[in-house]
């Protein structure tokens, strides 16, 4: 007989969760006592939003990323709506550009200023009015740039197009009308073409996102999902919600043929809803159970059991929601693979928790952070709406990567550009010559932009004038300011640094073959 190992031999089996000090919590923040089933937090590199609570309309908060310890109670808000807000999404292709639904039926698109919110903002970039009811969930499309799907308490699903010189847009482009109650969840696959709903009438939805068209629907009577997740690239559906006698259940699907689940498993008897989160670069499925204070976390593979549990988080705070943060915000250096920002209402805190793969190695980890969805759009609006379908741009994490990207297309332009017949008679030194001379009209425009830059920044401070810049700061509001400024500008100097260390690496080797193809052609 062959000897096979008791457990499932896996690089993500020790997977940690490190939950952040006090002082890189945020501290104070109201969050919303709304029972609606969301996040109501969203996270990008550069901002922490939060739905909070407040008297007369709807509002949420928008603080820096790096504007931890305690939160301001009277730091200016976005309060735009009449309702309570009740979902809130980043923008994945434009770090400075959120949407909000609310009870008031609107839908808005608001523009945060680059140093954050300093006054209270009320006037949207965009306002959608279409839905008759409540507007419940909102979906940004993953690779198109500024379509966005919203649904409400009609039943409907309502497809925009944000790129319109039009600041009130009164009709969708699309309707999409296959739902008989409320819709409770949406999720699309990698390239945005198909759209997985739940509903309150029991049913999961595939819907083809262009035209709206249903292509499968799945009727169980033994589990009434609540939120579902398309597994990236494996043709898979997760659905998390509950089972006939109420325990807290979960379901995988193959996205072919709906009729039947391909695992279902009953997790415990907790009444909070699971919300799942999934890692497409890891595979790895991460739940958490509003009101719990633990996560636990799978790793999904194509074969069965398909679904293999990792290990547990333990906490005894509970949890309201969670934010995300994108892959290309996460602290590689760490081994960090996953964010989480989790809402502690009874402590008014917002705790941010690293999901990090212990590894001795302090050098980047290749294995663990493959090419990983960008922030630049894949499709304009007007592409995806003509029926195209393309998926996300990939980056890369590891530090410097954008440089050398640079760099490789600066020698696509070089190989393109030179004269067959002078580079065969004079190779190295021609190359050598462009690649200089390159390399100068690129100083100049840097140092000019960065002089730019430095200008602009020394005019103006978080929105201050420079005679106030110069003062000492007054309040403790705006010590805290200009000391996140300060931190602001000590990164943007150490990714400088980083940059130019590897620029001058690719310097070298480009120096170095030239002088070796110089060698070769004279022998």
């Amino acid at each position: 007989m062959s000897w096979r190992p008791q457990y499932r031999s896996s690089k993500f089996r020790h997977v940690f969760g490190k939950a952040a000090t006090k002082e890189s919590c945020y501290d104070g923040v109201p969050i919303t006592c709304s029972v609606q089933d969301n996040n109501f937090c969203a996270v990008n590199p550069r901002f922490l939003a939060v739905i909070t609570e407040c008297a007369g309309g709807g509002a949420f908060l928008v603080l820096s990323v790096h504007h931890t310890g305690k939160v301001d109670p009277h730091h200016p808000r976005v309060s735009g709506h009449r309702g309570n807000v009740l979902d809130i999404k980043w923008n994945p292709f434009n770090d400075y550009c959120i949407a909000s639904c609310s009870e008031d039926s609107m839908v808005k698109v608001w523009e945060i200023p680059p140093h954050g919110v300093l006054k209270n903002l009320t006037v949207p970039l965009k306002e959608l009015q279409g839905h008759s009811r409540r507007v419940s969930l909102i979906e940004w499309h993953p690779t198109a740039n500024n379509i966005l799907f919203s649904t409400a308490y009609d039943y409907q699903i309502m497809i925009w197009n944000l790129d319109c010189s039009e600041q009130v847009i009164k009709n969708p482009v699309r309707t999409i009308s296959h739902h008989t109650d409320v819709v409770l969840s949406m999720s699309f696959n990698t390239d945005g073409s198909l759209l997985a709903t739940t509903c309150k009438d029991r049913k999961v939805r595939l819907i083809e996102a262009h035209s709206g068209n249903l292509l499968q629907e799945a009727n169980n009577k033994t589990h009434k999902a609540s939120k579902v997740l398309i597994l990236g690239n494996m043709k898979m559906l997760f659905t998390s919600g509950t089972s006939r006698w109420n325990d807290r259940q979960i379901a995988l699907w193959d996205q072919d043929d709906l009729s039947v689940p391909l695992l279902q498993e009953n997790l415990d008897g907790s009444s909070g809803i699971l919300f799942p989160f999934y890692d497409p670069d890891t595979h790895m499925l991460y739940l958490a159970g509003k009101g719990d204070g633990n996560i636990r976390y799978y790793e999904i593979s194509s074969e069965k059991p398909y679904i293999h549990f990792l290990t547990e988080y333990r906490s005894h705070l509970p949890q309201k929601g969670m934010g995300v943060m994108p892959k290309r915000g996460l602290d590689v250096s760490s081994c960090e693979v996953f964010r989480f920002y989790k809402l502690v209402t009874i402590k008014s805190l917002i705790e941010p928790l690293s999901m990090i793969v212990p590894r001795r190695s302090e050098s980047y980890q290749e294995d663990i952070y493959p090419m990983t969805t960008g922030n630049k759009p894949a499709l304009t609006a007007e592409e995806w709406l003509s029926g195209i379908n393309k998926g996300p741009v990939l980056i890369s994490l590891k530090p410097g990567s954008q440089v050398a990207e640079l760099y490789s297309e600066m020698n696509k332009v070089l190989g393109n550009s030179l004269d067959t017949r002078r580079s065969q008679s004079r190779p190295g030194a021609l190359q050598l010559a462009y690649i200089q001379d390159q390399l100068g009209t690129k100083d100049s425009k840097e140092e000019s932009s960065h002089t730019g830059d430095d200008r602009s920044q020394a005019a103006v401070s978080n929105g201050e004038d420079l005679a106030l810049s110069c003062s000492p700061p007054r309040t403790e509001n705006e010590l805290r300011l200009k000391f996140h400024k300060q931190q602001e500008e000590i990164r943007r100097l150490r990714e400088l640094l980083n940059q130019r260390d590897v620029r001058i690496k690719q310097l070298e080797l480009e120096i170095k073959n030239i002088k070796n193809s110089q060698s070769q052609g004279s022998l």
